[in-house]
């Protein structure tokens, strides 16, 4: 692929050019101000503003399987998914529905109500990152494949014990935009450039139709091309947490110069639809997103999701600061 130009590429702030990454496998992120958000998109993606972020350091790739893997072999963690719910975490659930597992991807058979999502997931039981569709004859996690089924504690638990940690929201959209300012993909103004298929989202009418020669899911990282920055992935594939807490709307900017490294609120904002758990941004989308539902393969793109939800869309990577 052509080398790309940005638009506007932001000023760097904060990362020595000559300097070596921390870790292996680590883009360089030339820090600046850039335009966060969109106004004519989603409405949480609104107002579009500018924000100023230092420089830092990224992984390449979305954390693997097999980085995972170290992990958990190293720390003996066990992931939330794995960990049997606790019911004074959960007042009013039923005893039964109290059981190791997560959330599965079941595509139907025809066109639903995509107002429904019960419609296409499925909790179930012995799902985890060991077991991506579940234990019962799913077949064990690829190496090469982004490690899911991982709530934010343990994308956070990992992130510590590799001596990194998660972005914030204005970092991870900094990172994914890959110096093409205000552009609507990661890659330019076109979903399909040249017609070319540059990222793993659904291709079809979701959730129902796929035009893959094979089961939706996610693909081996850095099976597309890298965005500006050497980003792999930034669009699609899994979903990557951040540590910002989720509100609705950005914040618009006030005063007479652009925030610099925002964070989001300072404490979780009750939701009705879960008052008790707090719920953070994931960014980038998955292969779950397509144009006629959920199109947020875009770097401006957001979502809400409470702290302890794990599917087999959810993943992470990690950042280091510079310094």
């Amino acid at each position: 692929m052509a080398e790309r130009k940005p638009r506007h590429a932001p000023t760097d702030h904060g990362v020595d050019p000559l300097e070596e990454p921390p870790f292996p496998g680590m883009a360089r992120i030339p820090g600046g101000t850039f335009w966060m958000g969109a106004d004519n998109q989603y409405a949480e993606e609104a107002p579009a503003h500018q924000v100023t972020v230092d420089g830092f350091w990224m992984d390449t790739h979305q954390v693997t399987n097999a980085a995972f893997a170290e992990f958990v072999e190293d720390t003996g963690h066990v992931t939330v998914a794995e960990t049997p719910p606790l019911i004074e975490d959960y007042p009013g659930v039923p005893v039964e529905m109290l059981r190791t597992g997560s959330g599965v991807f079941n595509q139907p058979p025809g066109p639903v109500d995509l107002r429904n999502s019960a419609n296409w997931w499925t909790y179930v039981e012995g799902a985890s990152w060991r077991h991506p569709w579940g234990s019962n004859g799913g077949a064990a996690a690829r190496d090469d494949l982004p490690v899911v089924h991982v709530a934010f504690a343990d994308a956070n638990a990992y992130a510590s014990w590799a001596g990194k940690r998660l972005p914030t929201e204005a970092q991870w959209e900094l990172a994914a935009r890959g110096g093409l300012d205000r552009q609507p993909y990661v890659w330019g103004a076109e979903l399909y450039p040249r017609g070319k298929r540059v990222a793993n989202i659904w291709h079809g009418q979701f959730p129902w139709q796929s035009k893959r020669h094979d089961k939706p899911g996610p693909e081996p990282v850095g099976s597309y091309d890298p965005n500006g920055y050497g980003v792999y992935d930034a669009a699609g594939n899994v979903w990557e947490w951040t540590t910002d807490y989720y509100q609705a709307r950005h914040e618009p900017t006030s005063g007479c110069c652009p925030p610099r490294n925002p964070s989001g609120p300072r404490q979780a904002i009750a939701e009705s639809a879960a008052p008790m758990i707090p719920m953070r941004v994931i960014k980038g989308g998955s292969f779950l997103c397509s144009k006629n539902y959920c199109s947020r393969y875009r770097p401006a793109a957001r979502h809400r999701e409470t702290e302890d939800t794990s599917t087999c869309h959810i993943g992470f990577r990690c950042i280091a600061p510079t310094g």
